[in-house]
């Protein structure tokens, strides 16, 4: 199942939402995310909050899910194993060092390549679905 998302940049986004589709979109996510910030994927899966530079990772991946990929706090959460609330503040710390004009550049990058991976697996969602 496939859920159609409206992205501000009028491009039509179909996200998957099966098990097997959202541990996808995690993996994506957060191999991204620790590329970019130099970390180790395991690192942003722990289940500890870490280091600061960890958990700042982490919460761009949050970040991320919601405001690119649409999803409720609650599923943005979800996805990383945190609740509702977790996902809520890390989305004010994202918005607020997005003042940093640095951070701001990283965090336009990390939302460029997601809506990039999310464009090819829409596109080949909908050939499959037209039997192409």
């Amino acid at each position: 199942m496939l859920i159609r998302q409206e992205y501000t940049c009028d491009v039509q986004i179909f996200y998957p939402i099966a098990t097997a589709d959202r541990i996808a979109t995690r993996r994506f996510i957060e191999a991204t995310v620790a590329a970019t910030f130099g970390l180790q994927v395991d690192d942003l899966a722990a289940r500890t909050r870490g280091q600061a530079p960890v958990a700042f990772a982490r919460q761009v991946s949050m970040y991320c899910a919601h405001t690119v990929l649409g999803m409720s706090l609650t599923d943005a959460g979800m996805l990383f194993d945190r609740d509702r609330t977790t996902a809520a503040h890390a989305c004010r710390v994202v918005e607020d060092r997005r003042d940093d004009p640095r951070i701001d550049d990283v965090i336009n990058s990390v939302e460029s390549i997601i809506l990039s991976w999310v464009q090819v697996v829409s596109g080949i969602r909908r050939r499959q679905e037209l039997g192409a």
